[in-house]
């Protein structure tokens, strides 16, 4: 069921933002060269590889040039994608994510493979779900890059954020059903427009 309603709720908010998300890749192309979409690897389910789709928020070639995570005073960010990382518009790709069975609506955020190199024998049981756009951590941690901010964001995110995100997720794993999924959706979407109206 949960397969079923991913599939068509994506599908059909596929076609709904594709006007967003065409703008936004203009205005992403007009402020600096390079795609306007990004792609980066992430660990799915059962451990099985996968690449993220993204509006791209940072300098062409970012990612090689600083950690994986990324704080709100990161120089690697560009002034369009500031605005799409805070009203959240850069994740709206993730939708074909979803259409195409790599993540779900709602369930654990997807790691980097660097950073799930830390896991515990506990936090490794989360790879048995099906990732998610959104869920408790994504909302508990929606303003997590200016947590991060001040310096060494990496061993920060390593030593206080991500094990606090992964209990969490942890605990979504064990009571999660169909119900508490679409609170967390409706939850999600009220933090959204609160950021994008502030």
């Amino acid at each position: 069921m949960k397969r079923l309603f991913d599939a068509a709720v994506s599908g059909a908010a596929l076609v709904m933002t594709s006007p967003i998300v065409l703008v936004a890749a203009i205005a992403i192309k007009l402020e600096s060269p390079g795609p306007a979409f990004y792609s980066g690897r992430r660990v799915g389910k059962d451990g099985r590889p996968f690449h993220i789709f993204k509006l791209r928020t940072m300098r062409p070639g970012a990612d090689r040039q600083g950690p994986a995570i990324t704080a709100g005073d990161d120089p690697r960010i560009t002034a369009v994608g500031r605005f799409l990382r805070r009203t959240k518009l850069d994740e709206l790709p993730q939708l074909l994510n979803v259409l195409r069975g790599e993540m779900s609506l709602v369930g654990p955020r997807p790691e980097h493979p660097d950073y799930v190199e830390h896991y515990t024998a506990e936090q490794r049981r989360l790879l048995a779900v099906r990732p998610g756009m959104t869920g408790p951590a994504a909302l508990a941690f929606i303003d997590e890059e200016e947590q991060l901010r001040g310096g060494q964001p990496e061993a920060k995110y390593l030593r206080e954020v991500m094990p606090k995100k992964l209990a969490l997720e942890l605990q979504y794993a064990e009571r999660a059903n169909f119900r508490s999924d679409l609170g967390l959706l409706f939850r999600t979407a009220t933090s959204v427009l609160r950021r994008a109206t502030r």
